[in-house]
């Protein structure tokens, strides 16, 4: 990483972002993901994937690999169920948080079991972000952790969701193997305001609702914004809105 980045905030919209759309997936991605490629937008500082994703009803991703990754899954309404090859399963819904380390190898599934499950909603899609960082050595143990932090939400402050630095706000945090990144997240209603961390690198990403980025402007649902060697912005509220913002202070490349 250069140590003269140069200060810059790139806001990238909803609808340009790379479509996955076929008959189980509604899948909206941030960066190259699968067949879409784009040389020029490959990550921002050390997060590789942002997948904004709604799975229909009794679908989902059948058992496939990874290796050597940092794999956070935040969902946003319905339930997730996941099974891996280490023997973890279980279902993550809103205010819980899933953070499942690759390492040397797992295989994992995710589906939206709706019609298994006993639910109210028996036919409710699942709208999830998943996200993606490199750790900071390859071939670990695989692993996996989940943080229910869905009353802490409702406070309306800036929570620490997933961390590998040594220090963050105080809040429990789920580890990943970046010491350079952290994932906060915010659940604001009207008026309420969240100030973004001082770091080289940061990636806001607005799931739902409408923010107002302060020096920036208004930003709907499914903005981004990339932000570099600039923080502390306040981001407000304009109807009720969840916010995901990833602190990085490395990155993969020299992005000055």
């Amino acid at each position: 990483m250069s140590t003269l980045l140069t200060p810059r905030t790139d806001i990238r919209r909803a609808g340009d972002r790379f479509k996955t759309d076929i008959a189980w997936l509604d899948s909206k991605h941030s960066f190259s993901f699968g067949r879409h490629y784009d040389p020029t937008n490959t990550h921002h500082g050390l997060l590789l994937v942002n997948n904004d994703d709604i799975v229909r009803p009794g679908t989902g991703f059948e058992t496939h690999p990874h290796q050597d990754m940092e794999i956070v899954t935040w969902v946003l309404r319905g339930s997730l169920v996941h099974q891996d090859s280490t023997g973890h399963s279980g279902v993550i819904y809103p205010g819980l948080a899933q953070r499942m380390s690759a390492g040397r190898g797992i295989l994992h599934s995710e589906k939206n079991d709706a019609y298994r499950l006993e639910t109210d909603r028996p036919h409710e899609d699942v709208h999830f972000v998943q996200m993606w960082v490199v750790p900071d050595e390859s071939g670990i143990t695989p692993g996996y952790e989940q943080l229910e932090i869905g009353d802490e939400l409702l406070s309306g402050r800036l929570l620490t969701v997933a961390s590998g630095m040594d220090q963050h706000d105080g809040s429990a945090a789920i580890r990943i193997r970046n010491r350079y990144a952290a994932l906060h997240a915010a659940r604001l209603q009207p008026g309420q305001s969240v100030q973004l961390p001082d770091a080289p690198f940061l990636h806001l990403f607005v799931p739902r609702g409408t923010v107002r980025l302060e020096g920036s402007g208004p930003l709907a649902t499914g903005d981004a914004v990339r932000i570099t060697a600039t923080g502390g912005q306040l981001v407000t509220a304009v109807d009720p809105a969840e916010i995901l913002i990833w602190e990085m202070h490395a990155s993969l490349s020299d992005e000055s």
